[in-house]
């Protein structure tokens, strides 16, 4: 039984079931922009999660890709954030649905709750100016509106919904009706939008009582809340997981929480803040909110830059060089590298339409590939072989499984490795190795103190991931 939230003790619900394109190559479905360090030492959603690691928040509910749970429980592990609730969504059904589960969820210890929703990848970086923007909505909040943070403008984005501020609330300070909801403008009408003043950016943070949305959502879009409730009835717990029921909800309509509540209700209300938010919703926006050289470049990773001005440039592999060049975004991955015309950067997802339609893999999926024992990527591929390197957490293993198509070879090159081969268990040092012949029964461990890495080599007719017959697994995996 989830316990109730202490009085005036906020739940942050973090949304992290996106898998946008915008950043791409470094950005995929397979490892979209929350879990990477883009503007700090953290991921994007461990820096959201920190925002609300103070005592008047209690752990995160954070919503999630049933994909990316070992990701998000890691990643949140690391910075430091305990007694998260990850609950895992089975498809992607925008956000109503999502917060209306975590409404749901919240209601469960106590009804008036306080929820305060917001993305998992957007950046801010005036914590102050953040607490006290909901310090003046929490009233609000608690008096049963449904308060949304309006970003003060500092130029007319094509990007951002907008809006309209109107009257002040009686009795509430620096809280104001919505007048309206503007729609993503084109350039004429953002300066328009800009010029007449009492105009937002629409940052998609809300907060208010679950009890307030849950009556919305019952009122104005009762199917969303309908899925979300059957959905959470048939759940499941998978180790520190909450997993929604499958084909409950499956059900729920794809809407945003703006068109099935937001723009709907009678409660909204809005404050305004400078808080230096972005939704770095492209390269363009990240080069915006980077510190930079004197040559007004951002540079990050193995990059060498000469006669170079206004340009972002960044490596995640090997060396990227430039020579008199002005204006570019540059990012270097494993198995892909982008070079665009920094006014051009927002046009990226024509790209990856581009790679979708020709079946290319790297529209999708990064060359390394995440799982809850650590990761893998290839490193050579050919014919009937392949080469990759495996790298284990430590105190994590594989499943134990075997092949029918392919052996393999492992190679022990930092580390220790416990080995199983059928009935067998060696322990492996560095340079040490161990062959797996066709349909042995094979499982690797790291015992150790530090990470394990393995060169692995693959020779087969055929060495798809789908050729793995799991018979134990920690992780509860089939």
């Amino acid at each position: 039984m989830t316990s109730a939230a202490p009085a005036n003790q906020i739940i942050p619900v973090i949304l992290s079931g996106g898998s946008g394109t915008r950043l791409w190559p470094v950005s995929r479905k397979s490892f979209p922009k929350q879990f990477w360090p883009l503007i700090a030492a953290h991921s994007m959603l461990a820096e959201t999660a920190l925002r609300a690691a103070s005592p008047e928040f209690t752990p995160p509910i954070v919503v999630a890709n049933q994909d990316h749970r070992f990701v998000v429980a890691e990643q949140l592990r690391e910075a430091g954030i305990g007694g998260a609730r990850i609950v895992l969504e089975p498809v992607g059904r925008n956000s109503a649905p999502a917060i209306a589960v975590a409404a749901l969820l919240a209601a469960e210890a106590a009804p008036d709750s306080v929820l305060w929703i917001m993305a998992a990848d957007a950046a801010i970086n005036d914590r102050e100016a953040l607490r006290a923007a909901l310090r003046t909505a929490l009233p609000a909040a608690q008096a049963g509106h449904i308060v949304t943070f309006g970003m003060e403008p500092t130029a007319p984005e094509t990007g951002y919904g907008y809006i309209a501020r109107g009257a002040a609330l009686p009795g509430l300070d620096g809280v104001f009706q919505v007048a309206r909801f503007v729609e993503k403008p084109d350039l004429a009408r953002a300066t328009a939008l800009l010029a007449s003043g009492g105009h937002l950016w629409n940052s998609g943070m809300f907060l208010f009582r679950a009890d307030t949305m849950l009556a919305e959502l019952e009122q104005l879009s009762p199917e969303v809340l309908a899925a979300a409730r059957a959905a959470l009835a048939a759940r499941n717990a998978d180790l520190d997981f909450i997993r929604l029921g499958t084909a409950e909800f499956g059900e729920a309509p794809d809407i945003s929480i703006d068109y099935a509540v937001a723009e709907k209700t009678a409660r909204a209300v809005v404050v305004p803040a400078a808080i230096g938010w972005s939704d770095v919703g492209s390269w363009a926006a990240l080069f915006d909110i980077s510190a930079k050289d004197e040559a007004g470049n951002v540079a990050l990773g193995d990059v060498v830059l000469e006669g170079v001005e206004s340009s972002y440039v960044r490596s995640e592999a090997g060396l990227t060089a430039l020579l008199g060049v002005r204006d570019l975004v540059v990012v270097n991955t494993q198995d892909a590298v982008l070079v665009a015309s920094r006014d051009q950067a927002q046009n990226v997802k024509l790209i990856v339409d581009r790679l979708k339609a020709a079946k290319r893999s790297e529209a999708d999926s990064h060359n390394r590939t995440y799982r809850p024992w650590g990761f893998y990527e290839s490193l050579i591929q050919g014919d009937r072989f392949q080469v990759k390197r495996i790298v284990v957490w430590p105190g994590q293993k594989l499943s134990l499984q075997k092949h029918y198509h392919r052996a393999e070879h492992w190679v022990v090159v930092q580390g220790v490795a416990s080995v199983t081969r059928d009935d067998e268990i060696q322990l492996l040092r560095e340079n040490e190795s161990v062959y797996l012949p066709l349909g042995s029964l094979h499982r690797l461990e790291n015992p150790g103190k530090i990470p394990l890495t393995v060169i692995e080599v693959q020779s087969g007719a055929y060495l798809g991931e789908d050729d793995i017959v799991r018979f134990e697994d920690t992780y509860g995996r089939q």
